[in-house]
């Protein structure tokens, strides 16, 4: 299975990826730290994220698949939201718990 492929099957089957630096309980940068910040304070305690430090080939193919160059990237419900400047954006606005509404623990 290639990069996009396994990718495309991440976003498809899970309803919030976020693909990251390290993980929720250690982001390796500020930027995941703050998407996972964002996440829980909109009520989602269950998402599944990709340490793109894991894998140099999902970091770049992640990057293709979105046409997106940053990390952090979030997906719901197979759909691409965005980065953390985004989530950010959208979680002042209300967007982002709308989005999340039916997800939220």
């Amino acid at each position: 299975m290639s990069v996009q492929d396994t990718i495309q099957q991440t976003v498809s089957s899970n309803p919030v990826v976020l693909f990251m630096k390290g993980s929720a309980t250690f982001p390796q940068c500020g930027f995941s730290s703050r998407a996972v910040q964002i996440l829980k304070a909109c009520g989602v305690n269950d998402f599944v994220t990709v340490d793109v430090l894991a894998d140099a080939d999902v970091r770049q193919g992640i990057k293709e698949f979105s046409n997106w160059p940053t990390i952090p990237q979030l997906y719901v419900k197979g759909e691409f939201v965005g980065g953390s400047d985004i989530m950010y954006e959208m979680y002042q606005a209300g967007e982002l718990q709308d989005l999340l509404k039916d997800l939220a623990a």
